[in-house]
């Protein structure tokens, strides 16, 4: 699986050759630099770690970057790889992809605080009208001890927090590449808000869109 770092930078549209117009993520793509290769032998599972945009770390992290002769990144993720695909040091740009070809985008979703039922999850309101004091509550949560136990049962979907979690939109197509700015064009929105941490890595199944 072949993958790389980046920041989204925001929508945008873009016109094909019969004109239509295709929306876009751009996404500054890397560089990125190959911080360490992982083995099964050694390490038990085969990876490859990135690290992405320079950074000031203390002594422990910065020793790890030492090994492989960079200088501090301020972010880290692995992806499995196989050792004969990366060496330490080398440097990956946008141009790991081509247009045509399918990618998962994995970001965090821009966080919305502590919303009620209605927007988390989409219930229906109570009667605003006729004496009704039921607008947006929850309603009743669990049956009463004769049937269903007298407790709220877990995992029922209730008010809290929102947004703020790992999103991964799948088997998006990169549309078009510019190595010499870093750029991707990726179709269709990916997770985050702008300039928020995005991995873009191989689609591992699916169609694409």
């Amino acid at each position: 699986m072949k993958g790389i770092l980046g920041k989204k930078i925001g929508m945008s549209q873009i016109f094909d050759e019969t004109g239509k117009v295709i929306p876009v993520t751009a996404i500054q793509a890397g560089p990125c630099r190959v911080v360490q290769v992982k083995t099964a032998g050694r390490d038990g599972y085969a990876a490859v770690q990135l690290g992405f945009e320079a950074a000031k770390v203390n002594r422990p992290r910065a020793g790890h970057f030492a090994r492989a002769g960079l200088e501090p990144q301020a972010y880290l993720r692995e992806l499995p790889a196989e050792a004969e695909q990366y060496q330490e040091g080398q440097q990956l740009r946008a141009d790991v992809f081509e247009p045509g070809e399918r990618v998962d985008v994995v970001g965090t979703s821009r966080g919305k605080g502590f919303q009620g039922g209605v927007r988390r999850w989409g219930f229906g309101r109570g009667p605003m009208t006729h004496g009704s004091k039921y607008h947006r509550g929850p309603g009743s949560l669990a049956p009463r001890s004769s049937g269903g136990g007298g407790h709220v049962h877990k995992g029922r979907r209730m008010p809290g927090h929102l947004g703020n979690t790992r999103v991964t939109v799948r088997n998006l197509t990169v549309v078009r590449v510019d190595p010499e700015r870093n750029l991707l064009l990726i179709r269709g929105a990916v997770p985050g808000a702008r300039g928020s941490l995005v991995l873009v890595r191989q689609a591992k199944s699916g169609k694409g869109r």
